[in-house]
């Protein structure tokens, strides 16, 4: 893919409400293929302790760099300040999911659409497990979880928002048609 077609692409998503084939298809572009594996989360499958900011969730697919599991999805929220309030509240439910909410399955990242209730604007998010390994109190190793903040990760994105920043980082990584990104690639084009 070109770069002008690459940039037409992060501009027609990015700077639009939030639209579910739109970001989709700017997904299976930007990471060159994804494995189709849907589900959606409400109600009573949403933990209690995020319940008043989360409305639904959804896997719109899986991706793999070879060697990091990452899976791309898409968070409605239900309250307008939560796309710009609750950061560490959606870190956290990221990293909830991420540590094996389904069936123990432990992914390495997630790419995430924040969306707010309007969907004018949203964000755009890569939220990735790192885990240092420490010596407990017996002398045996085990594996402690810490998280990217946030902020560093996140694009604010949508109707009210250019794209310019979010063009500079991930238009060269669309263009590439040759390589699959991987996630050390992903997390330099999100920290901004």
């Amino acid at each position: 893919m070109d770069k002008e077609q690459a940039q037409r692409i992060v501009r027609e998503t990015l700077e639009n409400p939030f639209d579910k084939g739109r970001f989709t298809y700017f997904i299976k572009e930007f990471l060159n293929s994804i494995e189709d594996a849907p589900f959606s989360y409400k109600g009573n499958f949403i933990p209690d302790a995020y319940e008043q900011y989360i409305s639904t969730f959804e896997r719109i697919g899986k991706y793999t760099d070879g060697e990091h599991k990452i899976d791309i999805l898409a968070v409605k929220l239900k309250k307008e300040t939560s796309i710009d309030r609750a950061r560490t509240m959606q870190r956290n439910f990221v990293a909830w999911y991420l540590n094996g909410s389904r069936g123990g399955d432990m992914k390495d990242a997630a790419l995430v659409a924040f969306v707010s209730p309007d969907q004018d604007d949203w964000r755009f998010s890569l939220v990735k497990m790192d885990y240092r390994f420490i010596e407990g109190p017996n002398g045996k190793t085990k594996a402690k979880e810490e998280f990217t903040p946030a902020r560093r990760w996140s694009f604010l994105v949508g109707k009210n928002e250019k794209s310019h920043t979010a063009q500079s980082k991930l238009v060269p990584i669309m263009a590439d048609d040759e390589r699959k990104p991987g996630l050390a690639r992903l997390e330099e084009a999100f920290n901004i």
